[in-house]
């Protein structure tokens, strides 16, 4: 899944002259870039199992027997350490970068008939046509980028409010969020009851009605979908399906699941979880936590109750899953409540706290410097790693779609990491900004920017 330092504090800034231009490299809040860069490199942990694997491997490790060994242990790691809390964190920088990119732009003389309003929704537009382009032509079915920029739309009305009603905000959509998927958990369990009591219905030989007669159906088709058996044969044909289609057919092919996932799964889920994290975000920006400006003490607690509950609740959560043998009912069984909200904030604010600890006790600045680049140029280098995914893993490309274990897909992402590092660190002495950068800027200000480096 996303998201580049077009979500930072420090997206846009001035010259001093009054035209609107992008944030000038002075202005640029270095532990925000850092933040980012982890953020950005961590996601792919998340997102690259599922450019490699079906879903249905990803999801459930018992499909290919992955219950020891070293795809169990990477399960485990990767699920209970990462999995939604890097895209919490790209979250919480992009409410922070709506502050303080309106701060500034509210500050300048704008050009007549320009406000900063217009210079925010043009950039959240642009950034909504470049998800559109990263989902369908570079084949980026987990894209974020449409749906941040869909969320973005709302945050500039919420620019002035105080800290604390943003935090209610963000509190307020988890639970929106939280109610939702419960009642998505009621739902299974209602259909499982209904289902067997038709099936003993039928089995004693009493006529069922035809609302009982679908609801037997309806629990018979369930348990045929999510049968061990056939999961294995959809996660196959979906490989074959990958590995033989072409750049164009595969374009065809997963059209329709980013439909879905655009509409749907967007309003449906996404919403109110982006919301929320952009919200918490532009809170902890007005409260100088994400610029570093809070004590070590404070810093410490949120990294030492995050980890705490955030770590117990994800334990239970992925043991839970494995007792349930990942079958979507009898999870919902064991936990009527979902709790992926309460594990995912808590988790997001110790991998917060932890970067700030070393940024306070100015340890790792090597890593953090490094981290920086990358957060520098988060736009382009998420956008390529799409890309090079889609390279190494479809037909069109090396092929290796569903042909590594589990484990070994993180030595792909490994190498992604390096190649991002390295890239980021060598592009920036010569370039201002990384190339999706500089269209999205120039784009957004209908002007060219500067993108050479002055080298005297």
């Amino acid at each position: 899944m996303l998201q580049p330092r077009f979500f930072s504090p420090s997206a846009d800034g001035g010259n001093g002259h009054a035209q609107a231009n992008p944030l000038a490299q002075s202005e640029r809040v270095s532990i925000i870039d850092a933040i980012r860069g982890i953020a950005l490199l961590g996601i792919l942990l998340m997102n690259i199992p599922f450019m490699a694997l079906p879903y249905q491997l990803d999801f459930n490790i018992s499909l290919r027997n992955e219950l020891s060994g070293p795809n169990y242990y990477t399960w485990w790691v990767v699920n209970g350490l990462f999995e939604g809390t890097m895209r919490g964190l790209f979250s919480l920088l992009f409410g922070a970068g709506t502050i303080l990119l309106l701060r500034r732009l509210e500050k300048k003389q704008m050009p007549d008939l320009l406000t900063p309003a217009d210079i925010y929704y043009r950039r959240m537009i642009w950034l909504l046509l470049f998800g559109l382009i990263d989902a369908f032509l570079f084949i980026w079915v987990g894209d974020i980028l449409y749906s941040y920029a869909l969320c973005g739309l709302f945050l500039y009305p919420c620019r002035n409010m105080k800290p604390k009603h943003l935090l209610w905000l963000a509190l307020f959509m988890c639970l929106l969020s939280t109610i939702r998927q419960s009642y998505t958990r009621y739902q299974s369990i209602d259909m499982k009851k209904e289902g067997m009591y038709a099936q003993q219905l039928e089995s004693k030989h009493i006529k069922l009605t035809d609302e009982q007669k679908e609801q037997k159906e309806k629990w018979e088709k369930y348990q045929r979908n999510h049968h061990p058996d056939t999961l294995r044969k959809a996660a196959d044909k979906q490989v074959a399906k990958v590995l033989k289609a072409n750049y164009f057919k595969l374009i065809a092919i997963t059209a329709e699941e980013n439909v879905h996932q655009q509409t749907l799964t967007f309003y449906l889920v996404l919403i109110w979880d982006v919301l929320a994290f952009f919200f918490l975000g532009m809170a902890l920006f007005k409260w100088g936590v994400l610029t570093g400006e809070r004590s070590l003490s404070f810093y410490w607690g949120i990294t030492i109750v995050g980890y705490v509950i955030g770590l117990s609740v994800n334990y239970y959560l992925l043991s839970s899953m494995l007792a349930a043998k990942f079958d979507g009912v009898a999870v919902a069984e064991r936990m009527p409540v979902d709790l992926y909200q309460l594990k995912r904030v808590f988790m997001t604010f110790g991998h917060l706290g932890a970067i700030m600890l070393l940024y306070k006790y100015k340890l790792a600045k090597r890593f953090l410097s490094l981290m920086a680049s990358v957060g520098q140029m988060a736009f382009t280098n998420y956008l390529l790693q799409g890309i090079i995914g889609g390279i190494i893993f479809n037909g069109y490309g090396f092929g290796w779609y569903g042909q590594l274990e589990r484990y070994q897909v993180y030595y792909v992402a490994g190498a992604i990491w390096l190649f991002e590092i390295i890239l980021s660190r060598l592009w920036l002495r010569y370039f201002l900004f990384g190339p999706f950068e500089w269209a999205w800027r120039s784009l957004t200000y209908w002007k060219v920017q500067p993108f050479r480096r002055s080298i005297l």
